[in-house]
């Protein structure tokens, strides 16, 4: 029987790109490891478990390409097993520390275990791209692609070799690691100006998604909300976000997250214990978080209550019930008004499931093996599939200039803490555009110092330095990768216009910002194909 409406999970995985070979062991490496640790291993195994059961699912995956050069950088590999490895040598005191503690033994034992299996499963295969792949390839995952470095679009786009520069380098690397080319894209922030449709189209996207004003407010006015997509007036579809289910999810007041019984993401270990075998888990002496958490949020006061894994896991089955059954009620209500079954498109950061949200992959688990026995209500579904299969009679119109950012729209990424950033970038834009002019082919050093230049403006146009920067979270470090990533651009500039190299450093900055290995500088033009 056909389902009376579709659900389409898109979860978005993205982090900027962080590697220091130079140093032995750096803090914001670790933003990789707790990802791979807490969100992206736990997600696979949820992933590669429902396949195994004989359960059909379907959900869409954005990995970012400087997630993917990560991903598959050997030392970055390296170092999250020493990573692993120190947890657990950690959790070995641990266990001798509580051995007498009725609450805390067992949640020593828990992550040891934990551990252990996380350990074991990548080690069988470090660069875990492969296994998201062979899901993509097996039909239970589509994986889009988004910015080459999750560059801000609707601030980069006045200078149009940026977005064309952003796109070329984000399909390129999607082809080399993923094997074929994306039909859909993330926006980065779902970020958007009126226009951009016709970019994509060029790039071949037939898809991409925003927050639910930028499809509101789409003009004309779409018939359906945003439950079904619009087909934009240069080809592009666009799929809006589903308010009601993102609410369920992500409020802070009424969001499943905050429910008492889950873990407590702020009460850590590495600052509650003081034992040697602690010690080795801090960077330069400094307390901060190891992963290793033995509360529950227990309420909104300081007291915090130990962590039972049975008692959470229990409460995403019952959340994971209650939002199939709302989605249910959701299409049921939908579908009459609908010229074709409604789509209830729920986006998230996908980091929100299991770093934040620890029970986060439970939940999914128990989501999509519930409504994969609903025979009547909702299907999972691909954006790609939708179109396949629903794809006529879709209404055109334009959609409205939008972000998901707080505001909706650019000023999360455009304020007094940051907007100091824009001049350079034009500038280094501009001076970028004259050396493609001055050099339409290059060879030998030139050619490394002009792709190299490429490289560093790309990097310096990450989002993630403005967002860290209106945040307030780890400013320091934003400033100096940007101020070091346009000074990088301008020297290997200057190098390649006064035809006067040194090898020695350009070796060394293609070793530390070594992504995208099969770049082109003329991807910053125009109708260079990607």
């Amino acid at each position: 029987m056909s389902p009376k409406g579709y659900l389409a999970l898109i979860l978005h995985a993205h982090l900027p790109f962080v590697r220091h070979p130079e140093h032995e062991r750096f803090l914001e490496e670790d933003w990789l490891f707790e990802a791979l640790t807490e969100t992206y291993l736990p997600l696979l195994e949820v992933f590669e478990r429902l396949e195994h059961d004989g359960v059909p699912y379907r959900i869409t995956l954005s990995l970012t390409p400087t997630l993917l050069a990560m991903m598959t950088d050997v030392l970055l590999q390296n170092r999250y097993l020493r990573y692993l490895d120190e947890r657990l040598r950690a959790l070995t005191g641990e266990r001798a520390r509580t051995r007498r503690d009725r609450c805390f033994h067992p949640l020593a034992i828990f992550y040891t275990q934990r551990y252990e299996r996380l350990r074991q499963r990548f080690v069988e295969q470090k660069d875990i791209t492969l296994a998201f792949r062979r899901l993509m390839e097996s039909g239970h995952l589509e994986i889009v692609t988004s910015g080459a470095t999750h560059g801000y679009l609707p601030l980069l786009a006045a200078q149009p070799h940026s977005l064309h520069a952003q796109l070329a380098m984000a399909v390129r690397t999607h082809e080399r690691v993923l094997g074929h080319r994306p039909r859909g894209i993330w926006l980065p922030e779902c970020g958007y100006l009126p226009g951009f449709e016709r970019v994509l189209g060029e790039f071949g996207f037939d898809h991409f998604f925003l927050d639910s004003h930028g499809v509101l407010n789409a003009d004309p006015r779409p018939r359906h909300g945003v439950h079904r997509p619009l087909r934009t007036p240069a080809g592009p579809v666009v799929f809006g976000r589903d308010f009601e289910s993102s609410r369920q999810v992500w409020s802070a007041d009424e969001g499943y997250p905050g429910d008492f019984l889950y873990r407590d993401f702020y009460r850590d270990a590495g600052f509650d214990v003081d034992a040697p075998h602690m010690l080795p888990l801090r960077h330069a002496g400094v307390k901060g978080f190891t992963g290793l958490k033995y509360h529950r949020i227990t309420g909104k006061g300081e007291w915090k209550e130990p962590y039972h894994p049975g008692w959470a896991r229990a409460r995403a089955a019952q959340h994971a019930g209650n939002f199939m059954f709302n989605r249910q009620r959701q299409v049921e209500w939908l579908a009459p008004s609908c010229n074709a079954p409604p789509i209830v498109v729920a986006p998230y950061d996908a980091e929100l499931f299991g770093h934040w949200w620890f029970e986060g992959p439970q939940w999914i688990d128990f989501l999509l093996r519930r409504i994969a026995c609903d025979q009547t209500g909702i299907e999972t579904i691909t954006p790609t599939e939708y179109l396949d299969r629903h794809g006529d009679r879709l209404q055109t119109a334009a959609p409205a200039e939008s972000s998901w950012g707080a505001g909706g729209f650019h000023e999360v990424w455009l304020n007094d803490s940051n907007d100091w950033t824009y001049p350079h970038l034009h500038a280094a834009v501009e001076r970028m555009g004259a050396l493609q002019r001055r050099f339409p082919e290059s060879a030998d050093l030139t050619r490394q110092a002009l792709d190299q230049a490429a490289r560093e403006l790309l990097l310096a146009q990450a989002s993630d330095w403005s967002f860290i920067m209106k945040t307030g979270t780890a400013v320091d470090y934003a400033v100096r990768r940007f101020k070091t990533h346009i000074h990088r651009f301008h020297r290997c500039a200057d190098m390649a216009e006064q035809t006067r190299f040194d090898g020695c450093y350009l070796r060394e900055i293609a070793a530390r910002d070594n992504l995208f290995p099969d770049i082109d500088y003329r991807i910053f033009q125009e109708g260079h194909p990607p």
